[in-house]
């Protein structure tokens, strides 16, 4: 009996652990919350670039990303796609966009993660996320072949 309520308390404090880990992850990440695109600072290579973007980042399942994109196309449209994905090179759904429908994430270090967005399996663009170390600037560099992107983001 006394060691079955060891076993349990074990499983508790681990728990717990788990799951202090991941509140103190998503505090220290700081692509959390939301960015408005800075045009003036943006490069779009060849282009067009979009007329606005807006994107919400917010954590997900203790170590992960939930990520809401808002954008009015360079022709007026405006579309949302979306992802929730672990930092873990693995694919996971991406909606919204004819271009992709999977997305893989690795976190490189404390301020930059590394993206890779599939079509049926086969890479369509990988992309380079770093934020700034005060926090205030997201830079994103996407490739997709001759097409060099980058994008800059201000925390709202």
């Amino acid at each position: 009996m006394m060691q079955a309520r060891m076993r349990q308390a074990s499983l508790v404090a681990v728990g717990l652990v788990i799951a202090l880990a991941g509140t103190a992850f998503a505090q220290n990440d700081p692509s959390l919350g939301k960015w408005k695109l800075n045009l003036a600072k943006s490069k779009y290579d060849p282009g067009p670039a979009p007329k606005s973007e807006t994107r919400v980042y917010e954590a997900w399942e203790n170590d992960g990303v939930k990520v809401t994109l808002n954008r009015v196309e360079a022709d007026g449209k405006s579309v949302t796609f979306g992802y929730s994905a672990h930092y873990d090179g693995k694919d996971y759904e991406y909606t919204g966009s004819p271009a992709y429908d999977t997305i893989a994430l690795k976190r490189v270090d404390a301020t930059t993660t590394e993206s890779t967005l599939k079509k049926g399996g086969k890479v369509v663009l990988t992309q380079k996320g770093v934020a700034s170390a005060d926090g205030k600037t997201r830079t994103v560099t996407t490739v997709t072949g001759a097409n060099h992107n980058v994008a800059v983001f201000d925390k709202q």
